[in-house]
Formats: C-alpha cells, structure tokens, sequence
C-alpha cells in the first residue's frame, strides 16, 4: 500500500459513544497506513482534546488532532464513489450487501482509479441504522461467528484496516481496470443520489402517488431499487428531469 492510496480512504465513526473508542480507532489506523478519520455527531464533542482518547491513541494523536467532526453524512460521502457502511445486520432494505472479502477487492479497484472511498462504522450500541445506509452504495458484513458476531467498533476498525492493507499491498502497482469492470468515475455519489431520491419524494407526492400522510414503504422500495442499479451521473440528470415534470403538474 502506497501513501495516495490511503488518502483516497476515509474512515467515518458515526455517532460514536465513547472517547476511548475514537482514540483506539485512530491508533489502528495509523498502525495501519490510515490517516483520514472523520466523526460524524460523537456524543462528546472536542475528541482531539478528550484525556482518555488521547491516552487510547496511544501515539496516535496526530490522526485526532487532524480528525474532523461533522454534523451529518453528506460532507463526509459527498466526492466518493464507493460507501461501505460495515454491519452485520440483515436489512429488509437499503444497499446491496457484500461479504468484506469481495468489498476488500472493490476498494482497491477504486483507489487504483484514484477514486474515494468512505466506510462507515455505527454507533456501539446500535450500529447504523436504515438512514445512515441510505448514504451507502453497499452494506459489508465481516465474516464472523453467526451465534455471535458482535465485534467492538475500534476491533472491527481494526480488522479492516489490516486486512485492507493486506490487499492493497498485494495490489500494489495493478492500476489497470479489470475486464468487464464499468469506471468508477461514472457513478454518482450517494449525496448526489440522496438529493435526486428528495426531488423524487416531492414529485411523486405532487401527482398524487405518494401520500405524505401515509407514505407506506414507498421511498424506501425505491431508493433499494436505484442502490442495485448503481446510478450513473447522466442517468442522475434523467431522473431529475423526470421529477422536474411531475413537479411541474403540481
């Protein structure tokens, strides 16, 4: 693994509960190669200065100090094409799931394009729920006991960080895009994807097809069906038209 690949992988902690949990995080990530850690509404705010996570860094508190915090998932997805949210949770909606063997796999296919990626861990208690998955392009689960596959968040980050650095290691140099494999530059993010799926809402409730009283699972079914499709920008711009017109017979 090179230092422009690990740049190219931002590590997002959402909602995260303890201090103690951001400093073990930021001290496996630098063990590993990883720098760009951001925190998305941390239940103690100023992490970077928090006593116990610096002492759980570790020598690792250059990656806190250089750690954002943000209030939502936008700024922290927004430029990326590939969105891993890490659970082990079955989802009757949302992003298409992934074993971490293959995700492993398509993240180095991307940084190899020089494209971002973002993973996101949930919260301890709850892990990511259905609106934190919406931003996702994919769900990843890690292989683990299924009587019992909880995992702490700075062990589960851990475990990431070193077998990713595993593969992009053994990548190393493979900049070509594999056959049959479509460019990764052509998708759309999932802000772009969230925004249009928000202009959808607002036109499908001004034809009259979804009530905003009762709206039932209907966004929800829809936003499965464009996450399997893996939207492309110009087909971004299509939808947008469409949503434009049934505004327009408001």
């Amino acid at each position: 693994m090179n230092i422009d690949q690990s740049k190219l992988i931002r590590w997002v902690l959402v909602e995260t509960s303890n201090p103690g949990n951001v400093g073990s995080a930021a001290r496996a990530l630098k063990t590993m190669g990883f720098s760009d850690l951001q925190l998305i509404n941390p239940k103690t705010k100023g992490i970077a200065s928090n006593v116990e996570a610096i002492a759980l860094a570790s020598g690792a508190a250059d990656i806190l100090e250089n750690s954002t915090e943000e209030g939502s998932l936008t700024s922290a997805t927004e430029g990326c094409s590939l969105v891993l949210g890490l659970t082990s949770r079955d989802r009757e909606f949302g992003p298409p799931a992934l074993n971490w063997e293959d995700a492993r796999s398509l993240i180095a296919e991307t940084v190899n394009q020089n494209r971002k990626v973002a993973l996101l861990f949930g919260p301890e208690r709850t892990g990511l729920d259905n609106e934190h998955l919406s931003m996702c392009t994919h769900r990843v689960w890690l292989e683990a006991n299924p009587v019992y596959p909880s995992l702490n968040l700075a062990q589960a980050l851990m475990v990431c960080a070193y077998t990713l650095r595993t593969t992009l290691s053994q990548q190393l140099g493979t900049q070509n895009t594999p056959p049959n494999r479509e460019n990764m530059a052509d998708f759309a993010d999932p802000a772009v994807i969230s925004a249009m799926l928000e202009h959808w809402r607002q036109g499908l409730e001004a034809i009259g097809y979804l009530d905003p009283s009762n709206p039932k699972k209907l966004m929800p079914r829809i936003q499965a069906l464009f996450a399997r499709s893996r939207l492309h920008k110009e087909e971004i711009d299509l939808l947008r038209g469409i949503a434009k017109q049934m505004l327009l017979r408001k």
